[in-house]
């Protein structure tokens, strides 16, 4: 049963309420507060402009376990040249403003709207987002964004305007990640991309077990 969420004080619902393609919720605002208490429970916006608010919590989820990264051997010879800086949090809004504009292979339009960004730099202002630029010459070629709860990096969106830039930028997001002991990367839905990577579906209920010991962890 999808539930209206016509009231600021309406928690979400349990995720096992969740109709079969994920749908929980309708509704509600993208304030700090309860995009933080809905990533914390495995929940998560996807809407476009002319929509409310849908709030999902899918049947399975695409995971990347940090050791579980594909790094190919020409990925690391990029790297190892060495032509790329890659900073964090150094420009997060010119990360999420191109990751909603930048064209992309077989997409049409962006998921990533105004009103998302919005919320989404308030999450960073408040340390909950957080971004990695890949930079060549001063330009910004690549990176990604995503939400931290607890000892899991929720990942919403990467781009690229020169070749595997959004990889470097995951390579390095990683190896932070690693350093920090955090448990694992939620990708959200699959993608061919994100399964040649190393990442993998779990169901519904291992992500939530998986999230709930993340978020203990950083308590």
């Amino acid at each position: 049963m999808v539930i209206l969420l016509d009231h600021p004080d309406i928690p979400f619902p349990s995720v096992e309420e969740a109709n079969e393609d994920g749908l929980l919720a309708v509704g509600g605002d993208l304030s700090v507060k309860r995009l933080v208490e809905a990533y914390s429970k495995g929940i998560f916006p996807w809407f476009t402009n002319d929509e409310y608010i849908l709030w999902w919590s899918l049947p399975e989820r695409m995971v990347l376990f940090l050791d579980d990264f594909k790094v190919s051997k020409s990925l690391r010879l990029l790297i190892k040249k060495n032509i790329f800086k890659v900073t964090f949090n150094k420009a997060f809004q010119q990360v999420i403003f191109n990751c909603a504009n930048v064209k992309r292979k077989h997409e049409s339009g962006t998921w990533i709207t105004p009103k998302l960004q919005e919320a989404y730099v308030n999450l960073h202002e408040k340390g909950y987002a957080h971004s990695v630029e890949v930079w060549y010459n001063d330009e910004l070629v690549g990176g990604l964004y995503g939400v931290v709860v607890g000892k899991a990096f929720c990942g919403e969106s990467m781009f690229h305007t020169m070749s595997n830039t959004s990889k470097i930028a995951l390579y390095y997001l990683i190896e932070l990640l690693k350093e920090k002991q955090f448990h694992f990367i939620d990708a959200q839905t699959y993608t061919d991309h994100l399964a040649s990577l190393g990442a993998k579906m779990i169901t519904r209920k291992n992500y939530i077990y998986l999230l709930e010991k993340a978020v203990a962890a950083d308590q």
